[in-house]
């Protein structure tokens, strides 16, 4: 179907190249979760947030690799309801998988409008509510002016917020310089069997692992994306191990710069991670990058929740008017509405702390279910599909024993701690 027929017929805009799908996805992880929660996570982990960065990171590469398969098998948005629809043919069960897809895009967005407001406030005296109302909805505009126009402006903030991050690297490389010494700080001494000291590597880890989030939203922009079957995988795996590399290396210069007590109470802990660095970038400088990461972060869930609405419409898992794709913009208006009011109303309502949580436990969730939808269909005796990216049976099935296991970790760390 040429261009031309699909704007007739209503349907989304094939635009993404691949390099445009990298930058799309390096926007949705990297960014808003490691600008604003790598203090956080010190705060819990301590020295050890590196090994809870590492963890999360572990996590999320064996659960893109089954994306990765189930992207090329279904070029879809909405694609978690397809692949969990396909498997178990149970239509209720792939509705809840798409609203809770929804869920997380809303409360994702949310968080990192309100990390931007706390970045903003460093920076200038406003009060919070109209900073966070205004960031919303002009965020919501943009993703409904038209999705290359929103691509194009991810990877512009994209660039800058992975520039920034290279740049801690390097201004911290001196500190990177002392592993050899320091080292053993770094490293658990009390052996295997210390519960508390675990517990709070783990508690890190789940509140890192929000730093992860993302790559999974690109499938739900599949039926925007050229040669979809091909690129898509290829862009899912190039962006987690992209996002390990960097999110560990800045992870080490923010434990070996600052004390961690210190960065758990900072808003911008990259800021501080050049202030301690010396003179030379001023702290500003990053403040005004952490603000544009979590800007980017809050398009791009945006731009997924709005697109997992629109699959399920089509699908029949949501009101069909929500299928409705606007001629002029050729996006989903009342889709993307509907998010970008559910947003706002979360993003005045809770803080960046419990929102990161309760979008790390819906995303484990829906992982261990995705999972779980691959191990059906790969399952012994299946035939191999023809000239699609496969993994290994075993890659799917530790990801859902751990994912399973991390959120039962969560929820015991929630309700019974």
């Amino acid at each position: 179907m040429s261009e031309a027929e699909q704007q007739e017929d209503g349907q989304l805009k094939r635009s993404i190249s691949l390099p445009f799908l990298i930058f799309y996805g390096l926007g949705t992880m990297i960014g808003g979760g490691i600008y604003a929660l790598t203090g956080k996570v010190a705060g819990i982990a301590g020295l050890y947030a590196p090994i809870s960065f590492a963890l999360s990171a572990f996590l999320a590469l064996i659960t893109a690799f089954s994306y990765a398969e189930l992207a090329a098998r279904f070029p879809l948005s909405a694609g978690e309801v397809r692949y969990v629809s396909a498997a178990f043919s149970r239509k209720n069960f792939a509705a809840l998988i798409g609203w809770l897809i929804i869920f997380t895009g809303v409360v994702s967005s949310a968080a990192l409008a309100n990390a931007t407001t706390g970045f903003i406030q460093d920076l200038v005296d406003l009060p919070g509510v109209p900073i966070t109302a205004a960031l919303v909805l002009v965020m919501g505009l943009i993703v409904a002016w038209g999705i290359t126009e929103s691509v194009a402006l991810v990877t512009i903030i994209t660039l800058i917020e992975i520039g920034g991050l290279l740049l801690v690297v390097f201004v911290g490389r001196h500190d990177l310089a002392m592993l050899g010494t320091r080292w053993p700080e770094l490293v658990p001494q009390a052996g295997l069997y210390d519960l508390a000291l675990w517990s709070s590597i783990f508690s890190g880890a789940f509140l890192a692992f929000y730093a992860f989030i993302g790559f999974e939203d690109m499938v739900n922009v599949s039926e925007e994306v050229k040669d979809v079957r091909r690129v898509m995988p290829l862009a899912i795996i190039t962006c987690i191990i992209a996002t390990l590399v960097i999110y560990v290396l800045v992870s080490l210069v923010a434990v070996l710069a600052v004390p961690p007590e210190e960065l758990a109470q900072s808003n911008t802990p990259m800021a501080m991670i050049m202030e301690h660095n010396g003179p030379g970038v001023p702290p500003y400088l990053m403040g005004l990058i952490s603000m544009l990461a979590t800007m980017n972060g809050v398009l791009v869930q945006m731009i997924m929740g709005s697109r997992v609405l629109y699959g399920m419409a089509k699908g029949g898992e949501a009101p069909a008017i929500f299928s409705h794709v606007n001629a002029r913009t050729q996006t989903p208006l009342l889709a993307t509405g509907l998010v970008v009011g559910a947003v706002l109303v979360f993003a005045l309502l809770f803080d960046l702390t419990t929102l990161a949580k309760a979008a790390s436990a819906i995303v484990l969730f829906v992982f261990a279910a995705v999972n779980a939808a691959l191990i059906k269909l790969k399952w012994p005796g299946e035939t191999r599909p023809h000239n699609l990216f496969t993994v290994p049976f075993v890659l799917p099935l530790a990801g859902f024993v751990i994912c399973s296991a991390m959120l039962i970790f969560a929820l015991w760390e929630i309700f019974i701690s």
